[in-house]
């Protein structure tokens, strides 16, 4: 089996049907079909059930894909080794963010990479999704979450501490909420993720048990339009609330846990020129806005 061929088996195991692997592939569905019927003929076996559902791994299936798991590993880590001796300023470097971190910071930090070199492309995407970059998924992310994996260099480039903020058409309309009352009263915006994940939900460590929850949403840069568009009260970071003119709410009080901004690549790809001097005005535009 060549690497091309274990590329389109690994995208039908993934994502089960032949419309999902033609679309992270880049091919045409009938593309992938065709290489997978000349797979399983070339290797005498079938790898795959047909069913009403998609695609499902025969027994032969899952003994291949053990394999070809293998041999994408090694062929990642050829391609990052390669690249980590890259000295040339031009080419793509791929880099995943939140949107909030995207707009105050990345976007900067673009700006004025073009204006020193002009040939490197920065491909920017922005989601609460977290890309693997060992799987080259992405060459730099920059994360609210340390990672564990060993083969990637994290370095935390701020860490700011998590308020209670609302608008002040807000407040006009509906004063000040007060402290050991529980919201009581009170509209609230919370970050979806934190709504699933928690039991006990608090904003400033103040129970949300008697105020009424009218809006959660899937990302930072949502949680701050909301606030300052005078739907509720909501937790986000003091330098987003500060940044959007927001009105602090019981400054005395923070989140247990702050926010903490970490930028990570893969070890192979830290020498890399371009990925390098990304990450240089990354760190750069970080330091200046938190001077």
């Amino acid at each position: 089996m060549n690497w091309d061929d274990a590329r389109v088996f690994l995208a039908v195991c993934r994502e089960s049907t032949l419309r999902g692997a033609a679309r992270v592939l880049g091919v045409d569905q009938a593309t992938v079909g065709r290489r997978i019927t000349a797979l399983e003929k070339s290797l005498s076996a079938t790898l795959f059930l047909r069913t009403s559902d998609g695609y499902a791994l025969t027994a032969v299936g899952e003994a291949a894909l053990k394999s070809v798991e293998k041999m994408e590993h090694s062929a990642l880590e050829l391609e990052r080794q390669i690249q980590g001796l890259d000295d040339r300023l031009t080419g793509t470097v791929r880099v995943s963010t939140t949107d909030s971190l995207a707009i105050d910071f990345l976007i900067p930090a673009i700006a004025r990479l073009h204006e020193q070199h002009p040939d490197v492309l920065v491909q920017l995407d922005a989601s609460t999704q977290i890309l693997n970059l060992a799987k080259r998924e992405a060459d730099i992310a920059v994360r609210n979450t340390r990672p564990d994996n060993p083969d990637l260099i994290a370095r935390r480039i701020a860490r700011w501490p998590v308020g209670l903020f609302a608008s002040q058409a807000y407040i006009d309309a509906n004063g000040m909420p007060q402290p050991d009352t529980a919201f009581e009263g009170h509209d609230l915006v919370v970050y979806q993720p934190y709504l699933q994940s928690q039991k006990d939900l608090t904003l400033v460590s103040e129970p949300l048990s008697r105020g009424r929850i009218v809006a959660s949403l899937s990302s930072s840069l949502l949680v701050r339009r909301s606030i300052a568009a005078g739907l509720g009260v909501g937790e986000i970071p003091v330098y987003m609330g500060e940044r959007d003119g927001l009105v602090r709410l019981w400054p005395q009080r923070t989140r247990p846990q702050p926010y903490e901004v970490w930028l990570v690549t893969h070890a192979d790809l830290r020498h890399t020129a371009r990925v390098r001097a990304v990450i240089e005005q990354i760190v750069e535009v970080f330091a200046s806005e938190n001077e």
